[in-house]
């Protein structure tokens, strides 16, 4: 999880540097900041971004750093750079939240990170990352819409191991995809880098008995 910061001399040791900071502005209590927390978190573990700095401050105790950059509702998303604001998000906005940091993702000399590969390429990449590669919103733990929770719940109950990616982290993603696979609804279900289908069809292969054969 992105780490807490927990004063104004801690905050402003996360964001010095030419490494890009990432500062969620956040508020225990508001529901929408644990969305946020959970795409910080799988943005955190992806290979592109182990350079980038991804925390939280809790803006309401931390209130003089709040006012000074203008925060004026949890959750605001500050991105930085050599202790600069470079970009903002206002509220929680999972695919502008991406896509700003990537955007904003630069290394120390200002140079892509790495080496920019074909969307096409990224998508069989993913799509072949496992045996069973499920694309959904949210992720098995926390799923974010219920035919996502239904296709878990599928999985889980017939045990077969699968790995899954987040459409909600990666808008380019989210939409290639359903070009790339001519299939306009997620989630969606791959075996061996083929398109198995959507919920719909999962089900009824499970009604069929074809489902646990052919994962």
């Amino acid at each position: 999880m992105p780490e807490l910061i927990k004063d104004s001399s801690n905050f402003q040791e996360v964001i010095k540097g030419n490494q890009l900071s990432v500062i969620h502005f956040s508020a225990d209590w508001i529901e929408q900041c644990k969305q946020v927390d959970d795409v910080m978190d799988t943005l955190s573990q992806q290979p592109e971004y182990t350079n980038v700095k991804f925390a939280k401050c809790l803006a309401e105790d931390l209130a003089e750093v709040s006012l000074k950059y203008n925060v004026e509702a949890a959750p605001t998303i500050i991105l930085f750079r050599n202790g600069k604001d470079i970009d903002k998000v206002d509220g929680a906005d999972p695919a502008k939240l991406t896509a700003k940091v990537k955007q904003n993702n630069t290394n120390t000399e200002g140079i892509s990170s790495k080496p920019k590969e074909s969307l096409e390429q990224r998508l069989k990449s993913l799509i072949n990352k496992h045996n069973v590669m499920l694309f959904m919103k949210g992720n098995p733990e926390t799923p974010r819409c219920g035919f996502s929770r239904q296709t878990v719940e599928i999985l889980k109950s017939i045990g077969v191991p699968y790995d899954s990616f987040d459409i909600l982290t990666d808008e380019e993603v989210r939409q290639g995809l359903k070009t790339y696979s001519d299939w306009p609804t997620y989630p969606q279900l791959y075996v061996k880098g083929e398109l198995l289908g959507g919920l719909d069809i999962i089900k009824e292969m499970q009604a069929s008995g074809e489902l646990e054969s052919a994962l």
